[in-house]
């Protein structure tokens, strides 16, 4: 359990940072998030995909953990857009309720629960690569496709929708994700002096990201706004309960793991929402209140539900 504990501190504390810093001095804050945003998007966070992904066996994970992990943020993701659907919600509206319902925290709180309920990276890597290869391409295709059509009164030409596809498709941090699984493909590792770098600036994205999230939790208050609460409260169940529930069911009757593999999969399920989910929306100019709500209700819940499934699953 010092792995859960320890995950959840280490959020909690860079987060209040941020939350400090921004009631100190909302516009130092401001220009903080506002230059920290691209910072991370664009290399930092990038950098720290090629560190973890390369460091494990990419083969071992892709045939079973990848494709369950990929599955549970599928099924949970429609859950929501169903939703969304029967509420006549917009569609970026649904894109972004969805991915906060779906989109965990791996790179940050997963790794060291991982490491320490677990024993393995395994589960963590396998969830960054159905996230980064999969997920977030499809995510960010369509924020690209929204935000380009809100800035047009026109149609899109086809040339300008395929080159929006394609920018999202191949995002920094998809790459990051795609260089480092050649690099644990091929068993090799650049020089140290290209290496000790790319790993510095990597390890910089986490607290980067959560300072930046503290500093919009301090301008804009979680579960503020009230048209937008039913939103964020069925995005918070669909994180916080259906996920986990979710992963059981495929992981546990369906394929048949038990033990700390079972527990492997569900904890990852039940996970937070990941800042990446806010700053994506950011970068894109959508609605950021749901994520915001989400990742800030679901810090909370998931540490009591990781526990839960700590408990259950080991008797």
């Amino acid at each position: 359990m010092d792995g859960v504990l320890l995950g959840f501190s280490v959020v909690a504390v860079l987060v209040v940072v941020g939350t400090v810093t921004s009631a100190l001095s909302k516009d130092v804050a401001t220009r903080i998030q506002r230059g920290a945003t691209p910072l991370v998007y664009y290399i930092t966070n990038p950098c720290l995909m090629v560190v973890l992904v390369s460091q494990t066996d990419v083969r071992l994970i892709a045939a079973l953990y990848a494709p369950l992990a990929l599955g549970t943020a599928v099924i949970t993701g429609l859950c929501f857009i169903i939703f969304g659907l029967l509420a006549r919600r917009s569609v970026g509206d649904i894109a972004v309720g969805a991915m906060a319902s779906s989109y965990v925290n791996a790179g940050n709180i997963g790794v060291p629960i991982a490491l320490y309920v677990v024993g393995s990276t395994a589960p963590v890597v396998s969830v960054l690569l159905g996230q980064l290869l999969v997920l977030a391409p499809l995510y960010l295709t369509i924020f690209g496709l929204i935000a380009q059509r809100g800035t047009t009164e026109s149609a899109d030409p086809p040339k300008s929708r395929y080159g929006t596809i394609l920018r999202s498709m191949f995002n920094p941090v998809t790459l990051g994700v795609l260089v480092g699984g050649a690099l644990s493909l091929a068993e090799w590792q650049p020089h140290e002096v290209v290496w000790e770098p790319i790993r510095m600036v990597g390890e910089a994205s986490i607290p980067l990201m959560l300072i930046i999230y503290g500093i919009a939790l301090q301008q804009e208050r979680p579960f503020k706004v009230r048209e937008r609460i039913p939103d964020s409260a069925v995005s918070t169940v669909c994180k916080t309960l259906v996920m986990p529930l979710v992963a059981w069911v495929l992981a546990g009757p369906l394929v048949g793991l038990s033990g700390t593999d079972l527990l492997g999969v569900v904890a990852m399920a039940a996970l937070p929402t990941a800042q990446n989910v806010y700053l994506f929306g950011l970068h894109y100019g959508m609605t950021t209140t749901v994520p915001k709500d989400v990742t800030f209700a679901s810090s909370f819940l998931a540490l009591p539900v990781t526990l839960l499934a700590a408990w259950l699953l080991t008797l």
